[in-house]
């Protein structure tokens, strides 16, 4: 079993039953993403699209493919034929981006609508105000298909703030999830996603958790 075989089973463990693993394996090369897909990982998250893409092409075609970075939208059409799920969606031109170029390949694309819940500026996403007027007019977009939601905790070693920022995102992914048909709160990294499970977490995106430190310079 190799180190990062290893750790793929060490992560699985700790997972709470139903919550789905994304690998993320942004700037690895494609020989370490085998390892993992060997082990049995099948969903993988990319935050460039072209680096995503260039992947697909010569990986196995039975992974599912999430991009998790923050979506040029002129980038869109490069994924749009293969993309499994975008969990960065935050602003509405990428919603009209996905669903234009998913209508071209005849697609539904699965999205989530990514929340700014983190105590900083450098993190993307809709406040829960701005998302109470989008809601409304998501159902205009006949390609794609808003899942749930995504956010990213502060970058800190104070436990009580990441877990309010979860809490604040799960109570709105409860008081909308049964009229918006979602299922799917992406929130949780390597270094808190045992925070993010508490807070119904469904979806977490662990990277260096399992390949290590990025190193690689694709």
């Amino acid at each position: 079993m190799t180190q990062i075989q290893s750790a793929l089973t060490t992560v699985h463990a700790s997972l709470k039953e139903g919550v789905q693993l994304v690998a993320v394996s942004k700037t690895k090369p494609v020989e370490l993403l085998l390892e993992a897909y060997e082990a049995g990982q099948r969903d993988f998250g990319e935050n460039k699209v072209q680096e995503m893409a260039l992947k697909a092409e010569n990986m196995p075609k039975d992974i599912r493919w999430h991009m998790i970075g923050h979506v040029q939208t002129n980038k869109i059409k490069y994924m749009a034929p293969f993309v499994h799920m975008v969990h960065g969606v935050d602003r509405e031109k990428v919603l009209r981006e996905l669903d234009k170029h998913a209508k071209k390949v005849d697609r539904v694309i699965n999205c989530l609508l990514q929340v700014h819940i983190a105590q900083e500026e450098t993190k993307f996403g809709w406040s829960i105000a701005e998302l109470e007027e989008v809601l409304p007019g998501l159902t205009a977009f006949a390609n794609i298909k808003v899942c749930g939601l995504m956010g990213m905790a502060s970058n800190t070693d104070d436990k009580d703030q990441i877990s309010k920022e979860f809490s604040d995102l799960n109570d709105f992914f409860t008081a909308h999830a049964t009229k918006q048909d979602w299922d799917t709160l992406s929130i949780g990294m390597s270094g808190d996603y045992t925070v993010a499970m508490e807070y119904g977490a469904t979806h977490v995106r662990i990277g260096s958790a399992i390949f290590g430190a990025r190193t690689y310079t694709p």
